[in-house]
């Protein structure tokens, strides 16, 4: 570790309120603008450069290369573009639309409505004060349109839990402090509600929470459930079920493989930053408590890995049915009123155990 700190970056709805704010200057003044100054919801200010500047007659256009600074974002280095339009003389408003590669919702849970622009309440907001700012001396009757897109936005969205989500064609316009945390568990856990939100709205009674693709592929196998039930928790274990619980989802299913299940029936609630070693000294003490897994005793002390010892046992069932029963007592510990199952994936797509 260097120790260096790691560096704050921003927004893609930070982003695009700066490159509205740029067009919108450029359209007032009718001069190419470098620079603009925003603050931000957290309270900080902010300044953006403003890059591709274009003005014509009634339209102005402008982009801001997103900097998500030190945070592993698949967003860093969009370009968030705005086109600013002005038409005279007719009703005084302001639209805010999407472009290319800027999302429209499809399913009911999220914060925008079905059939609306992927463009979330706070980054809309932001927008509307920049205008506001700008124009606050030229009442005029006029109708401002600022159309947002990023370029790339549709095949970066690949690489999101997008489409899952019901945003179709591209990606969101996010934010609700206009910084982004480095390697920020915010982004994640908003992202956990936000999916448990659609799978609610979408009629699923069972939400599935996986540690990963491979224990997610594994049960969808098995359980025919619609896509929106399956959710990615990652490491995020305790806050996605209670997430669940608290938002009254009828029946949960924590989806794993070996490795990850071994964590969650040591209590962590966070999976990532934990000893296996610990965790290989509590499964001992439990293989030897109990008479049918105490052979296994020796095998796990000199286990290096939960997978060397599961594999080492020839995927021995008692080893896993108790593995198992320890993760549904974490469950009913964390949130003693949500119904949960267990699904084990092993480590070639199979089920080793499914509590039906």
């Amino acid at each position: 570790m260097s120790g260096k700190e790691l560096r704050y970056g921003f927004t893609t709805g930070a982003c695009a309120a700066a490159a509205v704010k740029g067009a919108a200057q450029m359209l007032r003044d009718q001069a190419l603008v470098d620079e603009v100054q925003l603050t931000l919801p957290c309270g900080k200010g902010a300044r953006f450069r403003i890059e591709g500047g274009v003005l014509r007659d009634n339209t102005a256009s402008c982009y801001v290369v997103k900097d998500a600074g030190d945070d592993p974002d698949v967003t860093n280095g969009a370009e968030i573009h705005v086109t600013a339009r002005v038409d005279m003389f007719t009703k005084n408003r302001i639209i805010i639309e999407g472009g290319v590669g800027i999302g429209k919702v499809t399913k009911p849970g999220l914060a925008v409505p079905v059939g609306e622009w992927a463009i979330n309440p706070v980054p809309r907001s932001m927008i509307l004060e920049v205008v506001k700012e700008v124009f606050a001396v030229r009442c005029v009757p006029a109708t401002l349109t600022f159309t947002i897109s990023i370029p790339n936005g549709e095949e970066l969205a690949k690489k999101t839990l997008n489409e899952r989500l019901g945003i179709i064609g591209g990606l969101s316009i996010l934010g609700t402090t206009g910084v982004v945390k480095p390697i920020s568990t915010k982004a994640w856990t908003d992202t956990v509600d936000t999916a448990v939100d659609v799978a609610l709205a979408c009629g699923s009674r069972t939400v599935v929470l996986s540690t990963g693709r491979s224990s997610e592929l594994a049960l969808q196998r098995v359980l025919k459930l619609t896509d929106e039930s399956y959710v990615m928790m990652g490491d995020h274990f305790g806050y996605s079920l209670q997430s669940c619980a608290r938002k009254g989802v009828p029946e949960v299913v924590v989806a794993g493989q070996f490795a990850k299940l071994v964590k969650i029936a040591c209590g962590h609630q966070q999976t990532h930053v934990t000893s296996s070693d610990l965790d290989l000294m509590a499964v001992t003490a439990w293989l030897k408590e109990n008479p049918r897994t105490a052979h296994l005793e020796k095998l796990a002390r000199e286990a290096n890995t939960a997978r060397h010892l599961l594999e080492a046992s020839g995927y021995d069932k008692a080893l896993i049915k108790l593995v198992c029963g320890k993760v549904a007592e974490a469950c009913a510990e964390l949130a003693p009123w949500q119904k949960v199952r267990v699904f084990l994936a092993g480590y070639q797509g199979e089920t080793l155990y499914f509590d039906r």
